[in-house]
């Protein structure tokens, strides 16, 4: 017995030393910073102060909060109705159509997502690929100006979050058993009522993993507003960084740090009671 206590205690030595050094003490190093005072040229202060905080508050940074929010929404909602369906169907596929249809979804991420994203400009430039296809199909009859604008963002968001929410519904709609459904309409349900109180029931929290995984990523993705929006779409993400390559004031750059991970803190907690899950492997 004490033997078997040993061997499990070596096992998971590695795995809560690497989450003390690499998880728990950065987090810890950053909500400290976010009290101090940024110092006069260079480094920081060890002054405690509030007023990182309080500076949040102001409407600049407000705000940036506010259209992050929007902006994260806004693409959960259309990586959610376009993910759940293709996750959904792709279930009920042939063993090898799955495959296929997985290996579509997998072949993106071998290459590097700011590759990626550099290719939609060239889909959206002036005189591009869409505005080329668009012209020939006689639906404008001008270039039109979509990069650097905010349906370019969100384009850009759905389709670096979609693979996310399409693998968690296919985890969840994989494992569901479709006679359920089937028996639902022999008793005299509609195809509808059938999919919407039993298949969509039993495949929820394949949807809200895929929610999570695709909103709280969206919050910090400033590299696709950067990119695709040209800075006039700045995030909380944005805001971050600006403060620690070119404001060079540390403690705010925290501070904004700890109230973002306090607000995506607060959608896992939700998942969470929504599924009834007392730990995070729902999100897996």
């Amino acid at each position: 017995m004490m033997k078997n206590r040993k061997s499990n205690w070596a096992l998971l030595a590695p795995m809560y030393v690497f989450t003390i050094l690499f998880v728990a003490l950065p987090i810890l190093y950053m909500f400290l910073l976010s009290f101090l005072t940024r110092a006069e040229v260079w480094g920081v202060d060890f002054t405690f102060t509030l007023d990182n905080y309080k500076r949040i508050g102001e409407p600049l940074y407000l705000n940036t909060f506010v259209e992050s929010l929007k902006l994260a929404f806004l693409s959960t909602l259309l990586v959610m109705l376009i993910g759940y369906p293709y996750g959904y169907f792709m279930a009920r596929m042939s063993a090898v159509w799955k495959k296929r249809m997985l290996l579509l979804i997998m072949i993106p991420f071998w290459t590097s997502a700011l590759i990626r994203l550099y290719g939609w400009i060239i889909v959206f430039r002036t005189n591009g690929v869409l505005d080329k296809l668009l012209m020939g199909l006689h639906i404008t009859e001008e270039p039109l100006k979509l990069l650097y604008t905010y349906p370019a963002v969100v384009v850009g968001m759905v389709y670096s979050l979609l693979p996310f929410m399409i693998l968690s519904v296919y985890s969840s709609a994989e494992k569901l058993d479709f006679t359920l459904a089937e028996a639902a309409r022999d008793l005299g349900a509609s195809s509808f009522k059938a999919f919407w109180t039993v298949s969509f029931k039993l495949t929820l929290p394949g949807l809200l993993s895929g929610v999570i995984l695709s909103f709280i990523p969206s919050m910090g993705l400033f590299f696709i507003a950067d990119i695709l929006g040209g800075n006039k779409i700045v995030l909380v993400g944005s805001v971050i960084q600006e403060q620690l390559t070119k404001g060079r004031n540390q403690p705010f750059a925290a501070a904004l740090s700890a109230v973002l991970m306090v607000l995506t803190t607060l959608m896992i907690r939700i998942y969470r009671k929504v599924t009834g899950t007392s730990e995070l492997e729902g999100l897996v």
